[in-house]
C-alpha cells in the first residue's frame, strides 16, 4: 500500500527561528508564518514593553526580563535567534544595536547566528541596492529622529518621513494594512531609492508587493527583513512568493515549483 503524501512531515526538521518579542505585540509572528514554508518555524519568548516611547523603549531594553527571555527560547534547539525590535534596537544608535548583537549571542550560546531587526534592516537594504530612503513608521517624532539617524549612519539618509504618534503597542496593531499602504505611497519621493516601513507591530507585508508595482523600487519592512535575514544566517530557502522582490534569493523551491 502506498503512503499518501504528508505535507507538514518536515515540521520536526525545519529550520528553527528564535524570536524574542514584546509581550503586548501580535503581528510579527503571524507575518512571518505568512511568509515561510514549512521548511521554517518560529518560536517566540516575550518582553515587557511599558509604551512606544523613548523612555518605554529604553526600560525594556534594560530590564532583566530581556536576558531571561533569551535565555528561555534557546533552551529550544534554534538555528538563529532575531530580536524583534526595530525601535528597540536603534534606540541608541549603531554601536548599541551591534553590543547587543553581542549580549544575545552570549545568552543564548548562539554565536554568529543571532540577530536584531534593525541589523537586519540594514542588510536588506543594502542587498537590495538602495541609499536614500523614506521612512514609513507609525512612532512619535522622538522615535523617528532616533530611526533617521540610525539610517543615516549606514548609508541611508532619511529624505521623507512619517508617524502616527502612537504610544500604545497595541494601538500599533491596530493600524489597517490599507493606511499603511496609503502612508507609504504618499511618503515616497523621487530622492528616495527604497521605501523602508518600521515597526515589528505595524502590517506590512501584505502590501510590500503591491508597493514595489506601483512605487517601481524596493520597499522593505522591519518583519520582512527580519524573517529574510534569519533565513540568510541559517543558509536556507524557506520564503513563500509574493512578499517583494528582497527574497529573490530565498525562496523555496517547492513553493514556486523549481523542486518539483
Amino acid at each position: 500500500m502506498s503512503r499518501p503524501h504528508l505535507p507538514l512531515g518536515a515540521l520536526n526538521t525545519a529550520t528553527r527561528i528564535g524570536l524574542v518579542y514584546m509581550a503586548s505585540s501580535t503581528l510579527m509572528e503571524a507575518e512571518m508564518y505568512a511568509m515561510a514554508t514549512p521548511s521554517a518555524t518560529v518560536h517566540t519568548s516575550r518582553v515587557t514593553l511599558p509604551s512606544v516611547t523613548v523612555d518605554g523603549i529604553d526600560a525594556m531594553m534594560r530590564s532583566p526580563e530581556l536576558r531571561t527571555a533569551v535565555e528561555l527560547v534557546a533552551q529550544a534547539p534554534l538555528d538563529v535567534l532575531v530580536f524583534g525590535g526595530t525601535s528597540a534596537s536603534f534606540l541608541h544608535g549603531t554601536a548599541w544595536d551591534r553590543m547587543l548583537v553581542g549580549h544575545f549571542e552570549e545568552w543564548s550560546g548562539l554565536t554568529g547566528r543571532c540577530t536584531t531587526t534593525s541589523t537586519a534592516s540594514i542588510a536588506a537594504l543594502k542587498a537590495v541596492g538602495a541609499g536614500p530612503i523614506s521612512l514609513v513608521t507609525p512612532y512619535k517624532q522622538e522615535v523617528i529622529d532616533r530611526a533617521t539617524r540610525f539610517f543615516g549612519e549606514n548609508g541611508h539618509p532619511v529624505v521623507a518621513s512619517v508617524g502616527l504618534g502612537i504610544t500604545s503597542d497595541k494601538e500599533l496593531a491596530e493600524v489597517p494594512l490599507e493606511r499603511v499602504y496609503d502612508l507609504a505611497v504618499e511618503t515616497d519621493t523621487d530622492e528616495a531609492s527604497a521605501v523602508f516601513i518600521s515597526c515589528t507591530n505595524f502590517a506590512s507585508v501584505g502590501a510590500i508587493a503591491a508597493l514595489e508595482a506601483e512605487l517601481g523600487k524596493p520597499v522593505i519592512s522591519a518583519v520582512q527583513a527580519s524573517f529574510w535575514y534569519a533565513l540568510q544566517i541559517a543558509g536556507v530557502r524557506a520564503a513563500r512568493p509574493g512578499f517583494g522582490r528582497l527574497f529573490d534569493d530565498r525562496l523555496d523551491p517547492a513553493a514556486t515549483g523549481a523542486g518539483a
